[in-house]
């Protein structure tokens, strides 16, 4: 359960990255915060890629792993302009939980694309997870 950590821990550094950003937008258009943010998460990342070694796995990439990563990162890009945005026009305590109605589109993505297991204990969750971050919205 190594990846409960890791959840977690996104948990948290999600909690922290909101109310971070919410203070730094202020005054500052929400796509050049958004700028801003890439250069650092994109250096940050590169750093520890070549701290791990992990460039050394560059040239066994497939094409469709490339792909992918691609079209996760395009995604990744409008998430985070949208994000900057609402957070600059609404409070965080409203952005975050609606932010995180990503959870129910991803397990229904993650059941109809990648055939992961829905269950009813699964779906119960994200019911209630759905009308709390809904009820945040008034």
């Amino acid at each position: 359960m190594q990846w409960l950590l890791y959840a977690l821990l996104s948990a948290g550094a999600s909690a922290l990255t909101a109310i971070l950003a919410k203070l730094g937008v202020e005054g500052v258009p929400s796509t050049l915060a958004t700028a801003i943010r890439t250069v650092v998460v994109l250096v940050v990342t590169w750093l520890m890629v070549f701290t791990l070694r992990e460039h050394r796995a560059l040239p066994a990439l497939s094409r469709r792993s490339i792909v992918f990563l691609i079209l996760s990162g395009i995604a990744t890009g409008a998430a985070w302009f949208a994000y900057f945005r609402a957070l600059q026009l609404g409070p965080a305590s409203r952005v975050a939980p609606i932010d995180k109605l990503s959870l129910p589109l991803t397990i229904l993505l993650a059941a109809v694309w990648l055939g992961e297991p829905l269950s009813w204990r699964l779906g119960a969750g994200v019911v209630l997870m759905t009308i709390g971050a809904l009820l945040t919205i008034s």
